[in-house]
């Protein structure tokens, strides 16, 4: 039998889900770059959970979302 030592969590269904609906923060963030901050925390919360790669890089696409949503806010404002 072989001795597996796994030092990450297995990727359960609640981790995909949050890291998924955190891709899709990401992408509103655009226009409503308030939402980022909840792309971020369920980025971080599929991350922990076990949806290692993708939860880290929906955190990253929410934060980089939400500061494109604020430069075209600050953009369109001042135009």
């Amino acid at each position: 039998m072989a001795d597996i030592h796994a030092t990450a969590r297995p990727r359960s269904n609640a981790a995909r889900i949050c890291t998924i609906i955190a891709f899709v923060f990401a992408a509103i963030a655009i226009f409503v770059p308030f939402l980022g901050l909840v792309g971020l925390i369920l980025g971080i919360v599929g991350a922990v959970l076990g949806d290692k790669p993708l939860g880290w890089y929906a955190a990253v696409a929410s934060v980089a979302g939400a500061v494109l949503g604020f430069i075209l806010a600050a953009a369109i404002l001042n135009a």
